[in-house]
């Protein structure tokens, strides 16, 4: 257990790199079927994270476990270079804070730095995954930054703007008023928080002569728009209340009284459609000064199917430039269109009171404004969730304004029906999480008003106003050496129809464009690799985070959905992926997630230099089912390594200890032995268990497979083998065992080569025969012999184990050691009364003499505690013999080398020791067994460091010589050990 796991890893991280083993796995199935992968390119903008080292663990033993089973795998990786992920970086390096400095100090200046900066993590990146094994293709790694991969993102555009699925609209959207654009509904899904808001109640007085003193109830949780509000919106269906509390009276739902504050009293009912129309006072008079256009179908009553009953007053307030809803029933009802907030997020000079604050510091004010004038009803304190931009954490807005869109709703039923055609992983999400998205899937604002990204190639006429979509390079009538702003800005078109000069719209890609772009663009498709392309495509596999099933994952099938709708060459109405695993997300031993302040998660690096990057990959691979959160500990990790890495490799020390030097491996080995066709048949069941799983992409099934068997190869098949290994009765017996267990071990590893490929190169390379491949990797996964299955044995050693168990728990009750031989088990299942073989394991494992089937004992087993005489001195006989094999295990030596022991104790003990020395050296592999504690060897001089009898650093590696005191039957028992 002196083996130095990690060390050992870095030294496999060397011979494959050395002997280019992932290259030859490669290249030797080059005219194999082919797998096609398609891999998610992450942002470099720091080190990567568990979220990362997980993925990168899944997509690795997939893809190694498809390549033994005889596929050609090529491995790509990229790197997601654009977007709001690298601006914000930059911004922070810079001290930068909003978009308009970005403008003062220039773009060219601003995308210089972060094109420099892209590639300052990927180094950080690729030694992480490659620590972790992640075999790929480094070298020839594509970026979105490239010219290549840009313009294939701008065929993709060209494609979908022919098709007519592209469009500019003035409507509401996601703002990140910091960023200074508009966000993706599915990027919204990724910034939600919850928060504690004020929930407010308003008075808005009624204009009506039939109404005197009387006012609107109005409930808001976002006061910041109340400045904007131009109208109310009621259920024309629902039934509302007119009460008299105090002097004043208010309208409100009925079914939403409960909101009121004290006692009232009911001075009528109307109907919901009878109140459509009324007039009302406007809270804040900047409409009136301004005047904007439809100002006079400002501050009345409308209808609304939305307005629900569940929470509020059944009374909406509308500020048509900030809500969906809002903005759709002001265009119906031709009201007034006019921001009174600015894109930065901040009140325009017009709303006086308010200027330049930012709106969710405005709130306070504006609500002590309406105190002062009595048209403050009360406020409440509500927790709910609220998006954030996913980047900049800053608070999002709905707000109106123009931006580009994919008609994602027009293909909505073919993206649903290509869904099916899809294996998700975790099942569920098929028609949950991704199908319901889909379902209320919205068109897609791609558009982003910012800078370092893949530029938009639409080009406007400055004349008559048309557009031209560009989808090559060579359409631009020009080289460029740079597609990005602001070079590409200064590219003018001349008009086909008017003949006009043609100025390219400012916008750039949302960078969630580019990477579903990804199957295309990373080969430079349709420009290049033509073939290669619509060969891998759709992609055999792909996997990420549960986050994904809204991002990637989603752009991926919006994007191949609209490219097949009609045959393009790649193909007819088809998913851009056949299989997904998606993984749940990794939180604290506590269930938090992880975070760099609070420092809740074990550092990578420190793990990796603890238990190895196996341990890692085993407990991410094993420990959750997939889809379902992770919660990840040091102590976690470190079970992984006690409980499946350390007993695997002990178990091939075991084997290598007691491995004669002649030993051969024999083809088509043929077992006797009833232990060996045991663990034979539950290695091949074992083999065709992972098969079964893996085929349909159940990593967490198939890894968890390993546990139990290991289990049973360790603490049963060579627990219970230990005696044909170290006192065979013949050499036949010890040449079967070794056989098997050399077979068990073989195999277990290569069929665990994919899940933890430095354990399984380390045992193949010291297995394999000499003109073995070179790596357990370069070999093809094995299939399991059927015939060598046998369920009826598997059963009954079940019994057996089963019985043993409840016989150890008999001697925990009764405090008697298992070494502590007894007389007699009785059992009360006769089916095992013929199992001679069987038995004798319980015997064996048990520690007695006898076994009697008795259907009258009341428990299943029943074990007979009491110790005679003469089991007492066998007992003790054992305990020497087991103290003495301690002393050799701990002084490292082999089962060759030779050992004298001696010994000094009681009067007892001495007769014990001196009347079965011969039993004791035959057990022990011993030379001498001499009862004198003080006698000085010349063997011993040579070879002792410490002085006897008074020894210290007993654990130190360079001492042959060894000694213990233990106390046996009330007696203290000196025994020391020197090698010959």
């Amino acid at each position: 257990m002196n083996f130095d796991f990690p060390k050992n890893e870095e030294k496999i991280l060397k011979f494959w790199q050395k002997k280019k083993i992932f290259e030859k796995s490669i290249k030797q199935r080059k005219k194999a079927s082919l797998f096609s992968f398609f891999d998610g390119p992450p942002f470099a903008t720091g080190k990567p994270h568990y979220g990362h080292i997980l993925a990168t663990a899944i997509k690795d033993t997939v893809l190694r476990y498809w390549t033994m089973r005889g596929y050609y795998i090529p491995r790509r990786v990229g790197w997601d270079c654009h977007g709001l992920p690298v601006e914000n970086l930059i911004e922070k390096e810079l001290g930068i804070k909003n978009k308009k400095q970005i403008e003062e100090m220039g773009i060219e200046k601003f995308n210089g730095a972060c094109r420099s900066s892209v590639f300052r993590c990927v180094n950080d990146f690729q030694e992480t995954l490659k620590r972790v094994g992640r075999w790929a293709d480094y070298k020839n790694a594509y970026a979105t930054s490239d010219n290549d991969y840009i313009e294939s993102v701008w065929w993709v555009f060209k494609k979908l703007w022919d098709k007519k699925l592209v469009y500019k609209d003035y409507r509401v959207a996601p703002y990140c008023p910091r960023c200074g654009t508009p966000l993706s509904n599915f990027e919204v899904n990724q910034g939600y928080k919850e928060i504690k808001e004020d929930s407010v109640y308003l008075k808005f007085k009624i204009k009506d002569q039939r109404f005197k003193n009387t006012y609107f109830l109005v409930w808001t949780t976002t006061p910041w728009t109340l400045p904007g509000n131009a109208g109310l919106a009621i259920n024309p269906r629902a039934d509302y209340l007119k009460i008299k509390e105090g002097k004043e009276n208010l309208i409100l739902a009925k079914k939403r009284s409960q909101v009121l504050k004290g006692e009232y009293k009911i001075a009528g009912e109307i109907k919901g459609r009878e109140l459509v129309g009324l007039r009302y006072e406007p809270l804040f008079d900047y409409f009136l000064k301004i005047e904007p256009k439809n100002i006079e179908n400002a501050f009345q009553v409308l209808a609304a199917d939305f307005v629900t009953l569940e929470e509020g007053t059944g009374i909406v307030h509308m500020a048509p430039m900030y809500g969906e809803d809002d903005f759709k029933l002001g265009k119906k009802a031709n009201l007034p269109f006019y921001h009174t907030i600015d894109k930065n997020g901040q009140f325009k000079k017009e709303i006086k009171e308010f200027s330049g604050i930012f709106v969710k510091k405005a709130d306070p004010l504006i609500l002590e404004n309406l105190k002062k004038r009595h048209l403050f009803y009360k406020n409440e304190k509500i927790l709910h969730n609220y998006p954030f931009c996913w980047r900049c954490d800053t608070p999002l807005l709905y707000y109106a304004l123009e931006t580009w869109y994919i008609r994602v709703t027009e293909i909505r039923k073919q993206l649903t029906e290509n869904n099916k055609k899809i294996r998700w992983v975790p099942s569920h999400i098929k028609e949950g999480r991704f199908g319901k998205w889909l379902e209320g899937a919205r068109d897609w604002s791609f558009s982003r008003n910012r800078f370092w990204g893949a530029p938009v190639p639409l080009w406007r006429c400055e004349k008559c106003g048309s557009y031209k979509a560009i989808g090559a390079v060579k359409e631009l009538g020009r080289e460029m050496k740079d597609l990005h702003r602001p070079l590409i800005d200064k590219v003018f078109l001349k008009c086909d129809k008017c003949g006009g000069r043609m100025r390219r719209v400012e916008d750039v890609f949302d960078c969630w464009f580019e990477s579903g772009s990804m199957p295309y663009a990373q080969w430079h498709y349709p420009f290049e690799n033509k073939n290669l392309v619509e060969k891998t495509f759709p992609a055999d596999f792909i996997a990420e985070g549960v986050d994904q099933t809204r991002g990637w994952f989603y752009t991926l099938h919006i994007l191949a959905g609209a490219l097949t709708l009609k045959n393009i060459g790649l193909g007819k109405n088809e998913p851009a992926f056949k299989n997904v695993i998606v993984n749940g997300i990794i939180l604290d031993a506590k269930g938090q997630k992880l975070s760099k302040r609070l420092r809740n998660y074990p550092d990578p690096g420190n793990i990796f230099n603890k238990y190895g990057a196996d341990s890692m990959r085993y407990f991410l691979l094993a420990s959750t089912s997939i889809g379902e959160d992770y919660r990840i500990s040091e102590e976690a990790i470190a079970s992984v390594w006690r409980g499946l890495i350390s007993t695997l490799w002990n178990s091939f020390i075991f084997f290598r200890t007691y491995q004669e030097k002649n030993f051969k491996p024999k083809k088509n080995f043929k077992p006797k032995n009833l232990l060996d066709k045991w663990i034979l048949s539950k290695l091949h069941r074992l083999n065709r268990e992972i098969i079964k799983w893996m085929n349909v992409y159940e990593l967490t099934k198939a890894a968890r497979l390993f546990e139990d068997f290991v289990d049973d190869l360790s603490n049963w098949y060579i627990r219970r083998s230990r005696r044909r290994f170290q006192r065979p009765e013949n050499e036949k017996e010890k040449e079967e065992a070794s056989q098997t267990l050399y077979e068990s071990l073989k195999k277990i590893s290569i069929l665990i080569a994919p899940f933890l490929p430095f354990i399984s190169e380390e045992i193949y390379q010291n297995l394999k025969e000499r003109k073995g491949k070179e790596s357990v990797h370069l070999l093809d996964f094995p299939e399991p012999n059927l015939k060598l299955i046998n369920k009826t044995l598997e059963k009954k050693m079940e019994e057996v184990r089963l019985i043993v168990a409840q016989a150890f728990a008999e001697r925990a009750k009764a405090e008697i050691k298992v070494r502590q031989p007894l007389g007699e088990l009785r059992i009360k299942n006769y089916e095992l009364r013929s199992k001679e073989e069987l038995l004798e394991l319980i015997k064996e494992e048990v520690n007695v003499k006898e076994i009697v089937f008795d259907s009258k004992i009341k428990k299943e087993v029943e074990l007979d505690t009491k110790i005679t005489p003469e089991l007492e001195e066998e007992g003790i006989l054992r305990e020497i013999v087991h103290s003495i094999q301690v002393m050799r295990k701990k002084r490292g030596l082999k089962p060759e080398d030779k050992i004298s022991v001696y010994y000094q104790g009681g009067e007892k003990l001495n007769k014990i020791l001196f009347e079965r020395r011969n039993f004791i050296l035959r057990e022990i592999k011993a030379e001498n067994l001499v009862q004198n504690k003080e006698a000085e060897l010349d063997a011993e001089k040579e070879i002792r460091t410490i002085p006897r009898p008074a020894r210290q650093n007993l654990d130190s590696p360079k001492n042959s010589s060894y000694n213990l005191e233990i106390k046996i039957g009330g007696e203290v028992l000196w025994l020391g050990l020197i090698k010959l």
